[in-house]
This record gives C-alpha cells, sequence and structure tokens, in this order.
C-alpha cells in the first residue's frame, strides 16, 4: 500500500468516526482513565467506585480525582477473564455502610471460580477508604480450570433480594446441572442465605440458590422500572442473548442457541424447542454485550424506560426500546472502543467505561445531552428556519 492510499485511507476512517460523533445525541466528555476497568456504582455524595480487574478499587469524583487504592480488597485471581468485577452498595448503604464485590478466587490444583464478599466501606478525609470485615457470601461450586466465563455481576432488586449471575465457565453443560451453580443466575438474601421461597429451595445445596438457568456467560444484570429482572449475555459465536428472567425458567443453553459453536458445530435455534424461554432480543451478528442499565433519569427524557448495553466487539453503546415483554434494538452509537460498563449518575447524565486499549488504559466518560443552540439563533416561533 503507497503512502498516498495510506493517507486517503486514514481521512475516511477520521471522517466516519467524526460522522458517527456528530450524529450523537450527547456529548461524551472523558473524565478519567484506569487499568483494566470493569465496573463502577455511585456513592450517596456523588462519588464512584471504580474496580480494575487487577485487583484494585477506587473512589473517583465526579471531576476525575482518583484516590488512592482502597484497602481491603480481596485477593483475586486475575488472568484471562478473572480478576475483580463488579461492584454495588447494599440498599441501605447510608446507614450500614456495607459494599458487595465479585472476583475470581483461586482453588486447588489450578482451578478457579468467582466469588462475591461483602465488607464494611470506611471512608476518609483524604479522599480514600478501607475496606473491613469482608466475608465471602457466595461461590461458584465447584471451581474449574480455565479463566472464563465468570460472570459475576450483581444486582439488588426493589425489594432487597441480592442476584448474582454465574457464567458456565466455558464448559457448556454445568449450565443444566441443577448439582452446580454454574451457568445460573442466583438469588439470595443481602447475607447470603437462601430464601425459602426460590424456586428449588426445596432441594437443598447449591441447588436451591437457582433463579434461573441455562445461561452462557451473563455479563450484564439490571432491574427495570417495572422491578423485573432482565440479563443480557454473550452467545456463543453470535447469538448474544437479552432475556426477562423469570423465576425457575431454563433459558436453553448449550441444547438451543441462536448462535453456533467456535468449531464451527451448529446448535439448533431457540424456536426448535418451545420449552426453553427465548430471549427478547438476540444478535446475529454478535454485540459481545457487557453491562447492562435501564434509564430513568431527567436529562434524556426520551429515553426512558429504555435499556442501554455495553458493546464489546461491537465497540458501540447499544439503547433498546422495552415494549410490555418485547425488546428490539432501537439504536446503536459506535464509539469507536469497547464499552465494559454504562450505569446512570445521579443527575440523569450516562457514564461508561471503556474496556482497555492495547498500549493504554480504558476511559471512563460521561455522557450529555448536546447544548442547544443559543436562543438568538434559533428560528421565531410560527417561522420556518431559512
Amino acid at each position: 500500500m503507497n503512502r498516498l492510499t495510506i493517507f486517503l485511507t486514514i481521512l475516511l476512517i477520521t471522517a466516519c468516526a467524526t460522522a458517527d460523533e456528530e450524529s450523537w445525541p450527547f456529548v461524551a466528555t472523558p473524565i478519567a482513565q484506569f487499568n483494566e476497568p470493569w465496573a463502577m456504582t455511585f456513592l450517596p455524595d456523588g462519588r464512584m467506585l471504580v474496580t480494575e480487574k487487577p485487583g484494585r478499587l477506587f473512589i473517583v469524583t465526579q471531576a476525575g480525582d482518583k484516590s488512592a487504592p482502597v484497602a481491603g480488597v480481596p485477593r483475586v485471581d486475575y488472568g484471562g477473564q478473572g480478576g475483580l468485577g463488579d461492584v454495588v452498595l447494599h440498599p441501605d448503604f447510608s446507614s450500614n455502610k456495607i459494599v458487595y464485590l465479585s472476583y475470581a478466587e483461586a482453588g486447588h490444583s489450578g482451578t478457579r471460580g468467582a466469588a462475591v464478599a461483602r465488607g464494611k466501606l470506611t471512608l476518609n478525609s483524604d479522599g480514600g477508604g478501607e475496606l473491613s470485615d469482608m466475608k465471602v457470601i457466595w461461590r461458584q461450586q465447584p471451581k474449574v480450570t480455565g479463566r472464563g466465563h465468570y460472570g459475576h455481576r450483581i444486582a439488588f432488586s426493589p425489594d432487597g433480594y441480592l442476584f448474582i449471575s454465574s457464567g458456565e465457565r466455558e464448559k457448556f453443560d454445568p449450565a443444566q446441572d441443577m448439582q452446580q451453580n454454574l451457568g445460573k443466575i442466583i438469588r439470595l438474601h443481602d447475607d447470603g442465605s437462601v430464601p425459602k421461597d426460590n424456586p428449588y429451595a426445596d432441594r437443598g445445596g447449591v441447588t436451591a440458590q437457582i433463579w434461573t438457568l441455562g445461561h452462557r456467560n451473563p455479563l450484564g444484570l439490571a432491574f427495570d422500572a417495572k422491578g423485573r429482572l432482565w440479563n443480557q449475555e454473550m452467545g456463543p459465536r453470535h447469538g448474544d442473548e437479552l432475556n426477562l428472567s423469570v423465576k425457575g425458567e431454563n433459558y436453553g443453553y448449550p441444547i438451543v442457541s441462536n448462535g453456533d459453536h467456535y468449531s464451527g458445530k451448529e446448535i439448533p435455534d431457540h424456536d426448535t424447542r418451545p420449552e426453553f424461554e427465548a430471549p427478547k432480543a438476540y444478535w446475529v451478528p454478535a454485540i459481545s454485550p457487557s453491562g447492562l442499565m435501564f434509564y430513568s433519569g431527567d436529562m434524556f427524557p426520551e429515553w426512558e424506560g429504555s435499556a442501554f448495553l455495553g458493546g464489546l466487539s461491537s465497540k458501540a453503546l447499544v439503547r433498546v426500546e422495552i415494549n410490555g415483554d418485547d425488546a428490539r434494538e432501537a439504536e446503536r452509537f459506535e464509539t469507536g472502543e469497547r464499552i465494559r460498563e454504562v450505569e446512570q449518575g445521579p443527575d440523569g447524565a450516562i457514564w461508561i467505561i471503556e474496556d482497555e486499549k492495547r498500549g493504554s488504559g480504558g476511559r471512563l466518560l460521561k455522557l450529555t445531552p448536546k447544548v442547544l443552540a443559543p436562543i438568538q439563533n434559533r428560528p421565531a416561533k410560527g417561522r420556518s428556519a431559512d
């Protein structure tokens, strides 16, 4: 390729990127940069807790000031898709200061699995903090070899139950094995104990934890305004899913999927096995979803009730419209970077975290509406613009 061709190619790529950005209804403002950021949540005072996969937790202001790493974070098994994962606050955090972390935990003989621990966060006058009394309240059972498909997203329901997404750890069959909690959505009390009204509570053991089964790698977990639980998960090769998580239902993996195995072996589609719960939306080709949020703010009123998914391989922020039990992709904002996390801020702004880029860390960005043109430049009421 000669220099002129290279130059013209760069111009074309730049023009396309600029055109995409100009079409966005929001401004993306970089706030801070991290080393492999994975998740975030907001503290009551408007600051954020942000996790980094190698095992660090930071307190970050909305201006981008980062604390020293928070002390007391559990030791993580870092590598592949594993490390420090999600962070959420207890519903009564303002009074009890309890924080939940998910992470990959080492086992014996090269095995590992996801775990969720909770502890008390004490903030200090320097803008940092410390975790104490950390206690593991849930683990994937059994621990297995490999470093993929942990899932380990966390969400609290409006009535205070703790939900955890558990990936099948790239082992396929555990998603249908009721004696394992891999490939499942888990429902617990805030202390890790099992609610008596779980769908399989009478079976005891890890089976009692199960809310739904037949999941692959669920990397998003969120409740909508009606209090319904949704999860999104990566399909095998294509077939990424957005599911409405219904108590006791089986979502079919690896028996059915709208994607196929990476080996090329076909998997029957969902519509061939109606006894399994089908996704409300799916993507072929894949978007590689990570992070899930339902928007309820005032800053983008036209998006109220929409779901937002981060896209990894698609390098996009994806908006999904929800109509009753139906869902469909409404818009896709191509960002040029892998999006790992999406959250709503206290003022209704949308915050996203980029996955790590080669040679530099992922950024934290704040999305706000584009400012309207000054009043003197707008057409007067009743008159059309020239």
